[in-house]
């Protein structure tokens, strides 16, 4: 039976089995010590009689004959009548009765009451814990509807009760994973907002006093090619922006599907850079790459190719001219690691651990410092590595140069 499932009723119910069998262990006890307790008061109250008749000289045969007599007379009962002899005479009026009425009666009511004593202690002890346990699982419930989620329900027992509890605690842990979501989209979008409203300030009032330095000199050519030149490079600048915001709340918010196959590096290493040797080029910067054209990975081919776009932006943004930037890999049966190299300006110690922080600029200054960036690429390029079981690691020396490392778990 499923009652019987629920630890606490299972020791009740024990505890009840053993009181029972201590009641008719007690009860046959009673019995025989009474019938034992009769049987001595009768023979006491024979003994007497006899004495009593040998003392009058009252023949032994008739003394025997009395007392192995079953039989009763109207003339003895009325006899015993006349003495106040009868069923309705008191108990204590009786010498030999009265002592076994008060025999019985002693150890009737001091082993009644042991007993009940015993049943009250338990029932009481049963219906305390159970009580302390409907109490203390209010309180957690209570706790539950206030959104307190530190306490847990008892779980560690079986029977119907349990079962509830279990349900109960696994709609609170529903309820508080839905909250902690709510929680999380309301910071998410609290932040996005602020980073937002905070990045764009500075283009669009670029913007707006590039438009009025053409407003107030519309003839003047130069001026007017000089600040659209500059405007250009806002809108780009707001462009890139919103870009990178929008591709990174779609990583926050878990809206990212990776469309995993297998390429080769050579290929997604090309891809991502692509559209980067003609700046490489005009900046008098090498992009040199290393690896065996065989070597393949098991990624999102477009994802993969931003993330690493974005870290050789990175290393032409603080390469000086005639620089050098290498991108080589290998493979083994573990994982495969990508290394994209420098010998540009380096990162400082108080700088490297906050570079995948969205917006980071950097506190310490360098040879090369480019502060065009808007501190998303690195951000980017590790929420896409990591979304798809990676890492990323950096080492770095000021003045040197800086190796980025990117592991893919196979």
């Amino acid at each position: 039976m499923n009652i019987f499932r629920d630890k606490q009723i299972k020791h009740f119910s024990l505890f009840i089995a053993i009181y029972s069998i201590l009641l008719v262990g007690v009860s046959t006890w009673f019995s025989i010590n009474q019938l034992n307790t009769a049987k001595s008061m009768y023979l006491e109250h024979d003994r007497a009689i006899v004495s009593a008749l040998l003392e009058q000289e009252v023949s032994k045969e008739v003394i025997a004959n009395a007392i192995s007599s079953t039989d009763i007379s109207t003339a003895g009962m009325e006899f015993l009548d006349n003495l106040g002899i009868t069923t309705n005479t008191f108990g204590s009026l009786l010498p030999h009765f009265s002592q076994f009425q008060y025999h019985f009666l002693r150890i009737a009511l001091g082993g009644g009451i042991c007993l009940v004593i015993i049943l009250v202690i338990g029932v009481i002890s049963f219906l305390q814990i159970r009580n302390n346990l409907y109490r203390q699982s209010g309180k957690i419930i209570d706790n539950y509807i206030n959104n307190d989620y530190s306490c847990h329900l008892p779980q560690d027992s079986e029977g119907d009760l349990f079962h509830l509890f279990a349900s109960v605690e696994q709609l609170a842990t529903m309820l508080k994973a839905k909250s902690e979501t709510e929680h999380k989209t309301k910071e998410f979008l609290k932040n996005m907002i602020s980073d937002i409203s905070h990045q764009l300030k500075t283009p669009l009032a670029a913007l707006k006093m590039y438009n009025e330095i053409v407003l107030d000199e519309p003839y003047n050519t130069e001026t007017v090619k000089i600040f659209t030149e500059k405007s250009s490079s806002s809108i780009i600048r707001i462009e890139q922006l919103i870009s990178s915001l929008l591709k990174i709340a779609r990583f926050d918010s878990g809206s990212i599907e990776f469309n995993k196959s297998e390429y080769t590096l050579n290929e997604i290493v090309y891809q991502s850079i692509n559209e980067l040797t003609t700046r490489a080029k005009h900046e008098n910067k090498e992009i040199s790459i290393n690896g065996s054209v065989k070597d393949k990975i098991f990624c999102d081919r477009q994802w993969t190719a931003e993330a690493l776009s974005n870290i050789v932006k990175n290393a032409l943004d603080h390469t000086d001219a005639g620089g050098h930037i290498k991108i080589e890999w290998k493979n083994s049966p573990i994982f495969t690691q990508i290394f994209i190299s420098d010998d540009g300006s380096g990162i400082s110690t108080e700088d490297i651990h906050y570079i995948f922080k969205r917006f980071y600029r950097g506190i310490v200054p360098t040879q090369n410092n480019n502060t065009s960036g808007i501190g998303l690429g690195l951000p980017l390029a590790n929420s896409i590595i990591e979304g798809q079981g990676g890492n990323i690691t950096v080492k770095s020396e000021l003045n040197a140069g800086t190796t980025f490392t990117l592991t893919f778990f196979k």
